[in-house]
């Protein structure tokens, strides 16, 4: 029993090192105000940088029965929902991500729409703008050159990513869902990221959902983020713990904090995982169960 004890207060302990990073926005079951405006900012961002996609079909990433819709559970009482408390600090966070990210964005648009000025100016013969009728000096009239060629979009990648198939099945959350998961699979992990988060914002009560968390937390751990992709397992887990991939969240999570080399948190997560899923530890994910253990020495 006191095992069990300290094992639950070491796992509420994870969240306290992750609001030291820079993460996605995690929300507390019982703070339904702030969670609708974190989820408010969330769909905003994404509606301006999620281009959409064609309706051409491809297969999920399961395809069995899916899982339930969560059930309405009472508020956890263990050390783990300490970690969803803490929501001043992210929200902070989320507002600076927000802006860094729309300068960024405005930044690469302007210089795009530059670019192609520049080229259809070329293209006609013409050179670029300048200011021969003015009075000026000719050492001080501004010429136009093309931008970096780092700092254009990868037209191969750019090719690839528009051949990405998305289904139209009728069912509007797994087709985003489904979307999500190719863009991961064919390892396209930020176009990953921003699908996955349209997806599980925009349908928190999809049978998919529990699936989606825990694929947006895998997009950013195999994007090499572990601090962002921890918050996603834990929130996954933490939401419905009957869920359809609410085990391989705790696992994943276990695996964030030793990419993270945090081996104390790596092994109560592990603890948890094993005592919490027995079927799973030695059965479905027993291979990754073991393949974690092996990476780390827990007392």
């Amino acid at each position: 029993m006191i095992l069990r004890s300290a094992r639950v207060l070491g796992l509420g302990t994870i969240g306290m090192a992750l609001l030291a990073t820079s993460m996605p926005a995690l929300a507390q079951d019982n703070d339904e105000t702030r969670i609708r405006k974190l989820e408010a900012e969330v769909r905003a961002l994404q509606r301006k940088v999620f281009p959409g996609g064609d309706g051409r079909y491809f297969e999920p990433e399961i395809t069995g029965q899916p899982a339930a819709a969560p059930t309405t559970a009472a508020p956890s009482t263990t050390a783990v929902t300490d970690i969803l408390a803490r929501l001043d600090a992210l929200e902070s966070q989320l507002q600076r991500l927000t802006a860094q990210y729309e300068v960024g964005t405005n930044a690469i648009r302007l210089l795009e729409e530059r670019i192609e000025k520049i080229e259809r100016s070329n293209a006609q013969g013409v050179s670029a703008p300048s200011m021969e009728t003015s009075s000026a000096p000719s050492s001080s009239v501004p010429t136009a050159s093309p931008a970096p060629a780092a700092a254009r979009p990868d037209p191969a990648r750019v090719s690839a990513v528009q051949a990405i198939a998305k289904p139209q099945t009728g069912d509007a959350g797994d087709d985003e869902y489904s979307y999500g998961f190719r863009l991961w699979d064919a390892g396209f992990f930020p176009e990953a990221q921003q699908q996955l988060t349209m997806f599980v914002e925009k349908y928190p009560s999809h049978a998919r959902t529990s699936y989606g968390r825990n694929l947006l937390g895998r997009a950013y751990l195999d994007d090499g983020k572990p601090s962002e992709a921890a918050p996603w397992f834990l929130k996954n887990y933490q939401a419905d713990k009957n869920g359809a991939r609410a085990g391989d969240s705790l696992l994943y999570l276990a695996e964030s904090m030793i990419a993270l080399k945090d081996t104390k948190r790596a092994c109560i997560a592990l603890s948890e995982f094993g005592e919490t899923y027995p079927a799973l530890a030695s059965g479905r994910l027993q291979s990754d169960y073991a393949t974690a253990r092996s990476k780390v020495k827990c007392s």
